[in-house]
């Protein structure tokens, strides 16, 4: 085991060199120092030592300055005061500020030696408990990171998965084919410009992609039917938001993602489905989206007609500004927008 030192403090040299004598006497490494100031000179080079023994009554900077000094800048190293004058008061100050012992000179080798040792033991059960917690810290920051790891591999396989299954619903409706890509990307760029924290950007992006989830939950007689749907099969059409609210509630880490597949089809004058909420009562997600849904769908081509050209999109976007649109989003919506590229067509 390496040796404890200890740095002597004094200015009478016979003293340092008896105080030194008998501390290398009892196994104990010893650096002396004639003042204070030498005394942090030595410290400040090398801070690695168990104790400092320090004489009170020096010229210039004196022990207690010097205990206030160790204090400040190394603190848990213990201090030893001695001094040749018997004042009570000196003693209390010293205590105060933070001194380990108090020793009397002339003080005999046993005192010392007790003192001493107490101090060692002091210092080095304190370098123990430090090395101890900078070594749990360690450990938990290592098992903190490893955790971060999985849990960020988890979801990015939820994602995944989340994204096979936005394709998935693209390709039982061929004519939407890239849609849920589409509208997913355009709504991030939205949500982007709106300012919204990486947080709610992950959510709206899961919402986006599972946003006609619920269609899953709609007969195929009446999803894929070639013409215009009935009364009675629009109102079937038009539980797909609930289906959605009710299948994806289930899923706890999609809680805060479920607005843009249940709300998508409100409107902001009231006449939505299926809660009829309007104005800012619709969660902002569900307004960003419907905008971008709309648009996609717009310049799409389908079997029964073309894509629109983009300036008719935004006029017809613009006419539904206060009805089916909050007004202040349409106008940014359609300055992002507009420099967008047209998805590829299939007969390209």
């Amino acid at each position: 085991m390496q040796q404890e030192r200890i740095l002597v403090v004094d200015d009478e040299a016979p003293v340092r060199g008896i105080v030194a004598a008998l501390l290398e006497h009892s196994g104990y490494t010893a650096i002396t120092a004639s003042g204070a100031n030498e005394a942090i000179e030595l410290l400040a080079q090398d801070p690695t030592y168990s104790l400092v023994l320090s004489d009170i009554m020096m010229p210039g900077t004196d022990g207690l300055a010097l205990l206030d000094r160790i204090s400040a800048d190394h603190p848990g190293l213990p201090v030893i005061m001695f001094t040749a004058v018997h004042d009570i008061h000196v003693a209390t100050s010293a205590f105060r500020r933070g001194a380990f012992d108090y020793l009397l000179k002339p003080f005999e080798r046993i005192q010392l030696e007790s003192v001493v040792s107490r101090a060692v033991d002091h210092s080095r059960h304190l370098r123990q408990n430090n090395a101890y917690r900078h070594h749990l810290e360690e450990m938990i920051a290592a098992r903190t990171g490893r955790l971060r790891a999985t849990m960020q591999d988890l979801e990015r396989s939820y994602d995944i998965t989340i994204e096979a299954m936005g394709d998935a619903l693209d390709l039982r409706d061929q004519e939407t084919e890239g849609h849920c890509r589409r509208v997913t990307d355009m709504t991030v760029k939205l949500a982007e410009a709106m300012g919204l924290s990486e947080a709610e950007i992950v959510d709206i992006r899961r919402g986006a992609l599972l946003h006609d989830i619920g269609k899953m939950g709609v007969p195929d007689a009446i999803l894929l039917k070639p013409g215009p749907l009935t009364d009675d099969e629009w109102r079937v059409m038009r539980m797909h938001p609930v289906y959605a609210k009710e299948l994806l509630s289930q899923v706890d880490f999609l809680q805060n993602a479920l607005t843009i597949p249940y709300c998508h089809h409100e409107k902001w004058d009231g006449t939505g489905y299926p809660q009829g909420l309007s104005g800012e009562d619709i969660p902002l997600d569900a307004r960003l989206f419907c905008i971008v849904d709309v648009w996609d769908a717009l310049r799409s081509d389908r079997p029964y007609r073309k894509g629109w050209p983009d300036e008719k999109i935004f006029e017809h976007i613009k006419s539904l500004a206060g009805s089916h649109f909050e007004p202040a989003i349409v106008d940014l919506f359609v300055s992002i927008a507009a420099t967008e590229e047209r998805p590829m067509s299939k007969a390209a």
